[in-house]
């Protein structure tokens, strides 16, 4: 029974991490219908700003540096948020209603930031600074003539080659000096320190509980309540429902769809980016950890329905489950104690493994969908309409 017990907390709390990756998922590919490929890279710029922010906190002191989490979180979904209001307005506002184009194009943006992450230093943040400083700067500048709207496509001409030729070459003659060209994170992994009130865990009948993993349930808890409240109670919630309703009425009513979508767009990447800070408690950083999410968090948005915020928590919930009772041989172990299930017990001790598991659970996530293919819960709104 304890053993029960503890599988079934453990796959609570992976549920929760599944949970509060596809949140963000869930709205972005849900309400919008946009197939967000680099969701796991906003997964992962989030929990580098966790790691940023553990460092800063580093030589204030052992008081100070127990609290660093609560300036983290913000900081990450702020950080994500405004990652993902750059990717919609420059490219995915020009593919709405295109998943093929939004699928390669957010695939082509996470190679980007993975490789990004990986390289990225004082020279190349100096060289994009003078790029944006001069061309948006410039643009701004010449905005102000009346004609504007005749020659802004020649200004543009104009300053894009002009504006990369001077931020090339003045990375290029900066980049003799040692301490502008070292990269800040490079491509090894980064190890995010848990605050002391996070470390240990609580014991109950004859297991522990990780003071991690509640924290992180309680943190996936909270981000639901808010989503929900903000999506039912506010006025933009309510200018996204009816956006994923009926886009041109909408439009019709007076209500800016533009910005609509930058809206839900940032909030789903900010969410992204607190996923991130939470996956930090749990191992290391790099630049591929967002691959290790993405997958499981698109199963768990299609298999709950796409859009339905209830839909996705009891498929987080059950595919976190099924994952650890499959593969720590919970199930087996249970079942060994009668003969009469042996055949079964062969078949789960041979996918009593964490690779293993996955594949049992992709073979029955696929055969549910045979039955239901729309998921526990049909989509709505633009989903529904492609």
């Amino acid at each position: 029974m304890s053993a029960l017990l503890e599988g079934l907390f453990s796959g609570i709390s992976i549920g929760s991490v599944l949970l509060i990756a596809s949140l963000g998922l869930a709205i972005v590919f849900g309400l919008m219908g946009v197939i967000n490929l680099a969701h796991g890279e906003l997964m992962m710029l989030g929990a580098y700003t966790t790691y940023v922010i553990q460092n800063i906190f580093k030589p204030l002191g052992e008081p100070w540096f127990d609290f660093y989490i609560i300036v983290a979180l913000p900081a990450a979904f702020i950080v994500a948020a405004i990652a993902g209001l750059i990717l919609e307005k420059g490219v995915i506002r020009f593919l709405y209603g295109r998943p093929l184009e939004t699928l390669l194009a957010t695939w082509g943006v996470s190679l980007i930031l993975r490789q990004c992450v990986r390289s990225v230093n004082w020279l190349l943040v100096i060289s994009v600074g003078v790029f944006c400083l001069l061309f948006f700067g410039g643009r701004v500048l010449v905005s102000r003539r009346l004609d504007w709207e005749k020659i802004k496509n020649a200004v543009t001409a104009i300053l894009l080659p002009v504006s990369t030729a001077i931020a090339a070459l003045a990375g290029i003659l900066m980049g003799s000096v040692p301490a502008l060209s070292k990269a800040w994170f490079s491509a090894r992994n980064v190890d995010v320190t848990s605050p002391k009130w996070l470390s240990g865990g609580v014991k109950v009948l004859e297991f522990q509980m990780p003071y991690a993993r509640l924290f992180i349930i309680g943190l996936t808890a909270i981000c639901l309540l808010a989503v929900y409240l903000f999506l039912n109670q506010s006025n933009w919630g309510l200018r996204i429902r009816a956006v994923t309703q009926n886009r041109e009425m909408s439009a019709c009513l007076g209500i800016p769809t533009a910005k609509v979508d930058a809206l839900t767009f940032a909030l789903g990447s900010g969410l992204a980016g607190v996923a991130g800070c939470a996956v930090s408690l749990l191992g290391s950083v790099g630049p591929n950890t967002g691959q290790n999410y993405i997958v499981d968090t698109f199963m768990v948005v299609v298999v709950g329905g796409v859009g339905n915020l209830l839909g996705s928590v009891i498929a987080a919930f059950g595919i976190g489950t099924l994952n650890y009772l499959i593969g720590s041989g919970v199930f087996a172990f249970i079942f060994s104690e009668s003969d009469a299930f042996k055949p079964l017990v062969d078949i789960l001790l041979f996918f009593a493994t964490s690779s293993m598991a996955k594949v049992m659970v992709f073979a029955l996530i696929i055969s549910f969908l045979q039955i239901k293919p729309a998921g526990l819960f049909p989509p709505k709104g633009r989903t529904a309409e492609l």
